[in-house]
């Protein structure tokens, strides 16, 4: 036995081949131990003996060009090749679920197929993402129950020598990209046969059943040697049968098949003259091939020969049980990695133990779960199995148990358990000295300074910008955003209306290590390389609205070199563009830039210049651009004009006398004056005739110039229905209309004359918002109710489906006050409309005038002033 290799055949990711393995290891004491992987990870192999390197971890490998390729994107902007790679990221074996790599266990998977697309069938021994080309990263992930990471752990923590086996990362990347992952591989699957013969409905329970849970069963034999390789005999036994019978590969899966099996014959036979004892531990369905008597050297050297190659760097990098479970897109994993967890850590009781912690998690949530509950579900999971003649539970037994039992047949509450424990939030470390680029080491550290550790579990963070270090956990969230790594998503505010709050969602994903790889090209620091990607992006963006949203990005991200370079291109926009539409879609968050700005101190005198420019073109042009619009250009331009209306509202705000708005003061100017025109075109606002003014425009007169443009237009005639009743409704919210020119106008556009669906569309234009005017104003229900009463029956089937639309959008106390009224006036009953309450003490209402004036940002108010109106 000592003279010849032994083949360790395993199921990747499989608990009870994890098991077996050290087993077999410690009773065999090799010299040397090959393992399935890429030889390029071999100079890797010490930091797995670290403590710091706690699984689940993956071996990364990615092209070294990769960030070559997004540094001359930064250059070559127009070029179609140039640029960070958009490929997605492989993840490669060992896979889970199967014998060999594959995400279902039948013997056939290749380390380098899987990928993390959506479309990935498990099933699938080839799974690739999407049809795109494999060349961006790979990763080779470990859990705790992996057999690799227990032969690899154990030879690291014996001293024993560990060499990958597998083909070489550096062929992978120049090969992968061709037609293996257009071709689909058309074989059946020999283990689904094997199970379906067996009565199993998934081929998943039969290898638990019949090859997983008996590697702990100790075999018969003369010594422990013996016993303990038995059952890797049975399997290699079982896996040549298969292999013999299934039909045989064909095209470019054949060629890669025989490619790495080569590459592992090859590994070998060095292994074999260096070594004397050589273990392998390798996919049970390449254990034939490795088999002796191997083919001839000569043989191997001729597959191997020609195959190009291409420059790889290697690392390991955190993981998590999420992206091991194939439900997350792993399409070689296992749907249940936190089972397989408890069930390689717990020695005793397995069954009984998890259905305590399913109790623990339930009442966590609140949820009343008792030990007779527990109890109860233990015997049910048995009794499950033994009716289905299983050996022990298995997790579909288990899972019914906690449905029927433990959560009362409520499907949310085992979602939860799934989520928590079946799959698990379970994160990985790597040790401090791993090989990384210096903008990871730049992320890593400012997590650990800003004291916001990296964690699979997704959680909620809510942010105070008062706060120095919440503002700079801030900046960073921002920061990764624009570099695409989506570590931190924003989300409503939990914790108040004020602008210094921030919510996020966070959730940390191990493939935003590739992202930090790709983004390297763009500088050493989180900062350097989110400015030069801003800039980059403003270079790139061919509309306005791109160029606005970086501006805001670039405020929240605290860019201040970066916002000079994007403002230049924006103030290029707004000067280019003639859209109106464009123009009112990039005022709200260049409006809420400005008006917020001052939470974060940022100095944005240019910006308000750009701004203001922009609210003066749009003025010139809105009359003219809001005319001869048909039924769905009048919708779209409505939400244009609500939203551009509310944004100059925040810039007459930030106008408005009080605390400064920014190191500046509320001044739409610069430390230096004014701001006026410059060569490079980024100073200040258009005038009318489409020139500079040479100075910043006021938010009040910015607000005039709205409000006289929103007057020339809604007297036009040509102006849809829609939009005409929006602008005068918007006229009179603002007090450009008094009451009696609303009644005049609608009572014009409400007569006879006017076609009845050109009346609906005013009056849902001018009852957008809510009806709480109709309310309080008796004169204008009156005039809409004679209008309504007035339309012929046939027409009003008609527009009946906008008044619906209309009066829909009312909060139901506002429509029963309506009709309340309007059963008034067919009584012929006055009314009147509610009045506030006048009994107030002047004298208790001055001492509050002045910290309310203080909340809303208005100038103190004096004594003598603070009375009630």
């Amino acid at each position: 036995m000592t003279g010849s290799p032994i083949l360790l055949g395993v199921r990747h990711h499989g608990p009870g081949s994890a098991r077996a393995v050290r087993r077999a290891l410690d009773a065999y004491q090799p010299d040397i131990v090959l393992i399935e992987g890429p030889p390029e990870a071999d100079a890797l192999v010490a930091l797995a003996g670290q403590d710091q390197m706690r699984p689940p971890v993956a071996l990364l490998a990615y092209p070294t060009e990769l960030t070559s390729r997004a540094r001359t994107a930064k250059t070559a902007a127009t070029t179609t090749t140039g640029g960070p790679v958009t490929a997605v990221a492989t993840v490669a074996g060992p896979a889970a679920g199967a014998p060999d790599g594959s995400g279902a266990p039948d013997g056939s998977g290749q380390p380098g197929s899987g990928g993390p697309a959506d479309d990935a069938d498990p099933s699938d021994p080839d799974a690739r993402p999407g049809g795109e080309p494999a060349s961006r990263a790979a990763f080779w992930p470990f859990a705790e129950f992996s057999p690799e990471w227990q032969a690899l752990r154990w030879a690291v923590g014996r001293g024993v020598p560990v060499r990958f086996c597998d083909q070489p990362a550096a062929q992978q990347f120049a090969t992968v990209g061709g037609d293996l992952g257009a071709e689909r591989d058309e074989r059946r699957n020999p283990i689904v046969e094997l199970a379906e013969a067996a009565g199993y409905p998934r081929p998943e329970d039969w290898w638990e059943d019949v090859v997983e849970q008996r590697l702990d069963v100790s075999f018969a034999g003369d010594d422990e040697l013996s016993r303990a390789l038995a059952p890797f005999e049975a399997i290699a036994e079982a896996m040549a049968e298969v292999r013999a019978a299934a039909n045989p590969r064909t095209g470019s899966h054949a060629a890669e098949e025989e490619r790495r099996e080569a590459h592992m014959r090859t590994a070998l036979r060095a292994a074999c003259r260096e070594f004397e004892r050589v273990a392998v531990v390798c996919g049970a369905w390449h254990v034939p091939a490795l088999t002796a008597p191997l083919p001839p050297a000569a043989q191997d050297a001729r597959i191997l020969r020609g195959i190009p190659k291409a420059k790889v760097s290697l690392t390991w990098v955190p993981w998590t049980h999420g992206r091991l479970a194939s439900w997350r897109g792993y399409g070689a994993g296992v749907t249940s990695p936190g089972w397989y967890h408890h069930l390689f850590t717990t020695e005793d009781h397995p069954v009984a133990r998890w259905f305590v912690q399913v109790a623990a998690v339930l009442r966590d949530e609140g949820l009343p779960v008792s030990s007779a509950h527990v109890i109860e579900g233990v015997r049910m999971a048995e009794t499950l199995a033994v009716v289905r003649g299983r050996p022990m539970p298995g997790l579909p037994e288990i899972t019914e148990s906690v449905r029927a039992v433990l959560c009362d047949g409520d499907d949310l509450r085992v979602e939860l358990v799934d989520r928590r424990l079946v799959v698990g939030d379970r994160l990985g470390a790597v040790p401090d000295e791993t090989p990384a680029v210096p903008l990871l080491r730049d992320v890593a550290a400012t997590q650990k300074r800003l004291r916001l550790p990296a964690e699979a579990l997704a959680r909620d963070l809510d942010l105070d910008l008062r706060k120095d270090i919440d503002r700079e956990r801030s900046r960073l969230l921002h920061r990764l955003r624009l570099l695409g790594v989506d570590w931190g998503r924003p989300a409503p505010a939990r914790r108040g209306s004020g602008t210094f709050w921030e919510s996020w969602h966070l959730g940390w994903e191990p493939g935003f290590a590739v992202d930090l790889i790709e983004a390297s090209a763009y500088g050493l620091t989180v900062a350097e390389a989110a400015g030069a990607r801003v800039r980059e992006k403003a270079a790139r963006s061919t509309s306005l609205g791109e160029v606005t949203a970086l501006v805001e990005q670039c405020l929240l991200a605290d860019l201040p070199a970066a916002l000079d370079d994007v403002l230049v291109a924006l103030d290029a926009r707004v000067a280019l563009d003639t859209d109106v539409a464009h123009l009112l879609a990039a005022l709200p968050p260049l409006a809420r830039t400005v008006r917020y700005g001052d939470v974060r101190g940022t100095d944005l005198g240019a910006l308000r210049s750009v701004t203001g420019g922009l609210v003066v073109r749009a003025c010139v042009n809105l009359p003219g651009a809001l005319a001869g619009l048909d039924d769905a250009a009048a919708r779209e331009m409505r939400k244009h004009v609500d939203l551009a209306h509310t944004a100059i509202g925040l810039l007459a705000e930030a106008a408005q006398p009080g605390p400064p708005a920014t190191s500046d003061g509320p001044v739409q100017a610069t430390s230096d004056g004014p701001v006026e025109a410059t060569a490079d075109g980024a100073a200040g606002p258009a005038t009318s005739d489409g020139g500079r003014s040479g100075g910043a425009v006021d938010g009040g007169d910015l607000r005039e110039r709205w409000l006289g443009a929103l007057d020339r237009a809604a007297n036009r005639d040509d102006l849809p229905g829609l939009l005409t009743g929006r602008l005068t409704r918007l006229l009179f919210d603002a007090g450009r209309l008094d009451a009696d020119e609303v009644g005049h106008r609608m009572a014009l556009n409400l007569t006879v004359g006017v076609p009845p669906a050109t009346a609906a569309a005013w009056v849902e234009g001018f009852l957008a918002g809510g009806g709480l005017l109709l309310v309080h104003d008796p004169r204008l229900l009156a005039l809409v109710d004679g209008w309504l009463t007035a339309i012929p029956a046939d027409v009003f089937v008609e527009i009946l489906p906008l008044l619906r639309r209309t009066f829909s959008q009312f909060e139901a106390p506002e429509r029963r006050s309506i009709g309340e009224r309007a059963r008034a006036l067919e009584s012929g009953t006055p009314v009147v409309a509610p009045q506030a309450e006048a009994d107030l003490d002047p004298a208790r209402v001055a001492l509050v005038v002045p910290t309310v004036s203080a909340l809303l940002g208005w100038a103190p108010v004096p004594d003598q002033e603070a009375t009630v109106r």
